[in-house]
């Protein structure tokens, strides 16, 4: 049952609401906004992970990647539980923040409306466009960080949420390269099956550099800094020479290692984040 939530992508998304929520700050956003964030945002997060997956079980049977997911195995014998217990997790989370922040329950519920009705049910389906757009529920993610501490307008957090909007395609459509066998037998129109993978390297690589543009304007945020400008850059070269390598060789090798790659770029961009601005509550100390 704990894979219908897909923990990693709820960890990377809390990793992203908590590196907003100190950048947004400036510092320490104190254990009470710390708690809640955590607690309802984990919550909306793996309730709409389980309603994908409840959504998306006919498809994953034909996908080698996801045919051995809990669902379309036949591993849950009540699926449709998993739609009560989706939306559970997604409602109450967002009841309970509504009194005390209102902000954060609504993009708790937005990224959950965007993840599984725009994404999951009308885009995907439909059109190569689907992750384009479907990006934004990362979005409302690092909107929701923002929000803990009262922060969701400041311009870095929003800075923050459109470089998750334009890293999202480059991270899926590499996948999506890796796999455009499944995507195909599946009938999903993933870019990388409308089109050759050459082609698909080179959208990979606008967005790439869109999102290393982004990552980079953000070290002029003054709680940022050379502590975070310098693993941020070089993780943007490593990330645009693997997409440079990809579009030259578009073998799955080098479709693996971007999508890899990817995952370990957002994270150095959160975590060089984080990591300054803790270190902006702890210079005083020293």
């Amino acid at each position: 049952m704990v894979v219908l939530f897909k923990l990693r992508i709820v960890a990377l998304l809390l990793l992203s609401a908590v590196g907003v929520a100190f950048l947004g700050a400036q510092g320490w956003p104190g254990l009470a906004e710390l708690s809640l964030l955590l607690l309802t945002g984990g919550m909306a997060a793996a309730g709409a992970s389980a309603l994908n997956q409840y959504i998306e079980r006919s498809s994953d049977v034909m996908m080698s990647r996801t045919r051995r997911r809990p669902l379309p195995s036949g591993q849950i014998e009540r699926p449709r539980l998993v739609v009560a217990i989706g939306v559970a997790l997604i409602v109450i989370p967002s009841l309970v923040a509504l009194p005390f922040n209102p902000p954060l329950a609504f993009f708790l519920l937005l990224g959950a409306v965007i993840y599984v009705g725009v994404y999951t049910i009308w885009l995907k389906p439909r059109t190569l466009l689907n992750i384009v757009i479907g990006g934004a529920a990362g979005s409302a993610a690092v909107m929701s960080g923002g929000a803990a501490v009262g922060a969701w307008q400041d311009p870095a957090v929003i800075t923050l949420a459109l470089l998750v909007f334009l890293w999202t395609p480059s991270h899926f459509w590499s996948l999506a390269i890796l796999y455009k066998n499944d995507y195909q037998c599946a009938g999903v129109p993933m870019l990388p099956v409308r089109t050759n993978t050459r082609q698909a390297a080179w959208w990979v690589l606008l967005h790439t550099g869109a999102t290393g543009l982004a990552a980079l304007l953000l070290a002029l945020t003054p709680s940022l800094g050379w502590l975070y400008f310098l693993p941020v850059a070089a993780a943007t070269v490593d990330l645009l020479w693997r997409n440079a390598r990809l579009i030259h060789d578009p073998s799955p090798r080098n479709a693996r290692s971007l999508f890899l790659a990817s995952n370990v770029y957002l994270t150095v961009v959160l975590g060089a984040a984080l990591a300054s601005s803790v270190l902006r509550v702890l210079w005083p100390l020293l």
